[in-house]
């Protein structure tokens, strides 16, 4: 077992074409759900789970998101500039590893986010981690608690926690956008474009691909269509934690 991950990827490069025509004016990440930019809820739960420093790269409009975490102090924010080449996944984390260390580090998507039920999924995910047998651990979720999620399913998982490729069986999880993983996987990797499947499957081939399913809603946000879809989500949870609690929620602004 490790300490918690001091550091964090945050995947916001991406075109985002699928939510045009909102991502013509503004990169995907800075769509508002709930008061609250896609990012900022990603980084909310980084800061929520200790973490010191998110690298976040940026190819469309970079310049917004630039000016949005220029004022964040927690996680400090380091910017990966791929202005000049998109980097997929991996090639942007690649390029990123001066940045993230020699330690294991969170990963997460700029499009999605969650609202946990009880302890923090990624406290429960540094938590599960164990380096000696694992490269990648993925928190994972299942249909009946994602929101927005028309795909189908990622992952089978044993009852250890190991994963092998599900192939849409509906009784599988779903990748849910965050993981930890050790910078070991992309020793000698290029920094060029590629995705971070390739390193799924060869830690499924050497038994070091792990999950842990979250507790709460996980919401995803692709498309234009997905938003009010996301913000009921939000909405339906909030007031069933406040009605719980006997606790009034307000907006949930960065």
């Amino acid at each position: 077992m490790t300490a918690n991950p001091k550091t964090a990827m945050v995947l916001a490069a991406g075109l985002g074409k699928r939510m045009r025509p909102i991502t013509d004016t503004m990169p995907k990440p800075l769509v508002k759900i709930a008061g609250k930019t896609l990012l900022d809820w990603g980084l909310d739960s980084l800061a929520m789970a200790g973490v010191e420093t998110a690298i976040v790269n940026v190819h469309y409009l970079p310049e917004q998101i630039v000016a949005h975490v220029a004022d964040r102090r927690a996680p400090k924010i380091v910017i990966s500039d791929e202005s000049a080449a998109l980097l997929d996944s991996a090639g942007g984390i690649v390029k990123a590893l001066p940045d993230l260390g020699k330690d294991a580090f969170y990963i997460i998507n700029a499009d999605t986010f969650w609202i946990d039920s009880g302890q923090p999924s990624l406290e429960r995910l540094s938590l599960a981690w164990d380096g000696s047998r694992m490269d990648i651990l993925l928190m994972l979720t299942d249909l009946d608690s994602a929101t927005g999620h028309c795909v189908g399913t990622d992952f089978l998982m044993a009852p250890d926690g190991a994963l092998r490729r599900s192939k849409g069986d509906p009784a599988g999880v779903i990748y849910a956008g965050a993981a930890i993983m050790h910078p070991r996987i992309f020793k000698d990797a290029p920094a060029k474009p590629h995705s971070l499947n390739a390193y799924f499957d060869t830690a499924i081939a050497a038994g070091r691909l792990f999950g842990m399913q979250m507790r709460g809603q996980w919401i995803t946000v692709g498309t234009p269509d997905a938003i009010p879809l996301a913000e009921a989500a939000v909405a339906g949870v909030l007031t069933a934690s406040a009605r719980k609690s006997g606790s009034i929620f307000g907006k949930h602004d960065a």
